[in-house]
């Protein structure tokens, strides 16, 4: 193993860019998704920018960012338009790690910076929330939007203009959830109106969809990896080659922010609704469906799910029959973004584990499947063959002998009490309109092929069952 540390001692001719961007979170995501396309755009002389990563925690890796002069490894592995991709590059777009827990006034002082335009986040999807706790006075105060409230508020004080502020948390409609929690401490706190007309006024808050896969440390490789780049870093990161980042923003924004202009594969909109219905539905929808069965069938990855002779007709099928045509989008541009995400979930570089999938299955399959499943009882009269079966699998699963559940205990203890009597099981559990948001008993047939199906894993498995399908 190598004793070269990534440092500017040791690549000394790397440039260094001025900061335009506040990012709170440094996260293995941000840094191989935001920071990766800051440096895109860099590259081309489009954008001579860097971000200042703001610790939503007290603890954080600030130290190894220190000791490497804010340098870090971005390895892209995988398979994009039928082509291997393997490359590294040293990521240059970040200037420092800011812990506000240990100096809350240099915090606040980013707002004097005319040259800061851009607010990011991603401080995980329970990040967007409001905190009674956090007071006006707190330095700083626990939660991101609260931080962000005062940072505003700052801001504001010196007359200066807003920001482009554009979350990357994995919520529906980020930005507008962000706005109004930052509205409730402007309220609660008495900021007064003359900030929150700043705030409307002044700054633009952005939805925004993110999709690239982000193992993180490769830590199995990373002595070899560390032998063939001829130094060490602690901070190196691996993601898949594919990127897509839906901005729902003006119009004025592709210039500001060139990430198309870049060739990355950004979409700024007026909508992105059709984006996330189609993200849910097509690539995080097959997702939710393969892994009852495939965790029954003894499958462990989804590169093993979609290499399965029985298990990849089950994924295209899904996908070509029942999924998209349920989808208000052009087939042609559905078709083509459902090849791509195939082409994803084989790529062999990349180790998804389904029962870090299986997580909260119940509102994933809520979210992601009902709604098709519905659709398509409502406009052919008939239940979906494949979609029936892996429902069937997932209410099995939720038995809780077979597969460890990965749920609440609220909704384990609703799975207990409906499986207290397995003949009532079926009509029990759809008729929680807290799991479904309605009474699925009232879809015709439902219950009864939901039985059948059932009977069919718990006699031959979910192999056999599957088999008689496909």
């Amino acid at each position: 193993m190598t004793n070269v540390r990534l440092s500017r001692k040791t690549f000394p001719e790397l440039p260094v860019y001025p900061e335009r961007v506040i990012q709170f979170g440094e996260g293995n995501f941000m840094r191989a998704f935001v920071d990766w396309q800051l440096q895109q755009m860099n590259n081309q002389g489009l954008f001579d920018g860097s971000a200042v990563l703001i610790q939503p925690i007290a603890q954080g890796p600030g130290g190894m960012f220190e000791e490497q002069d804010h340098l870090y490894t971005v390895l892209l592995n995988g398979i994009l338009n039928g082509e291997t991709v393997t490359s590294s590059e040293i990521i240059t777009s970040v200037s420092r790690v800011m812990n506000p827990y240990e100096d809350f006034a240099a915090f606040l002082a980013l707002a004097e910076d005319d040259k800061l335009e851009f607010i990011t986040s991603n401080t995980t999807e329970a990040g967007i929330a409001y905190h009674a706790g956090d007071k006006l006075d707190d330095a700083p105060p626990a939660s991101f939007p609260a931080k962000l409230t005062l940072l505003l508020h700052k801001r504001y004080t010196l007359g200066k203009k807003g920001f482009v502020i554009i979350p990357c948390e994995l919520i529906d409609r980020n930005g507008e959830k962000l706005r109004e929690v930052v509205r409730q401490y402007a309220a609660d706190w008495q900021l007064g109106d003359g900030f929150l007309n700043w705030l409307d006024k002044e700054n633009t808050f952005c939805c925004s969809l993110v999709d690239r896969i982000v193992p993180g440390y490769p830590r199995a490789q990373a002595a070899e990896l560390e032998e063939r780049l001829s130094y060490r870093d602690q901070l190196m990161v691996t993601a898949e080659p594919f990127l897509l980042w839906v901005i729902e923003g003006p119009e004025w924004l592709k210039e500001g922010l060139p990430l198309a202009e870049a060739g990355l594969n950004v979409v700024v909109t007026p909508d992105m609704t059709p984006y996330r219905e189609r993200k849910v539905h097509l690539l995080n929808g097959p997702h939710t469906a393969m892994v009852p069965l495939g965790l029954l069938a003894g499958l462990q990855t989804v590169e093993d799910v979609v290499t399965d002779a029985t298990f990849s007709v089950f994924v295209s099928g899904l996908v070509d029959h029942e999924l998209i045509p349920m989808l208000d989008l052009p087939a042609d541009e559905l078709k083509s973004y459902a090849a791509a995400v195939l082409e994803r979930f084989r790529n062999p570089f990349i180790r998804h584990e389904l029962s870090s999938i299986a997580l909260n299955s119940i509102s994933k399959f809520k979210t992601r499947l009902l709604p098709l499943l519905l659709r398509y009882a409502r406009e052919r009269q008939a239940l979906p063959p494949l979609l029936s079966l892996s429902f069937a699998a997932l209410l099995y699963s939720y038995r809780g002998d077979k597969i460890a559940r990965q749920d609440s205990t609220d909704v384990t203890a609703l799975f207990d009490q409906a499986w207290a009597d397995p003949a009532t099981f079926v009509t029990s559990i759809l008729k929680e309109s807290s799991l479904w948001g309605t009474d699925l008993n009232a879809v015709p047939g439902l219950a009864a092929r939901l039985n059948a199906h059932i009977a069919e894993l718990e006699a031959a498995g979910a192999r056999a069952a599957l088999q008689q399908l496909v």
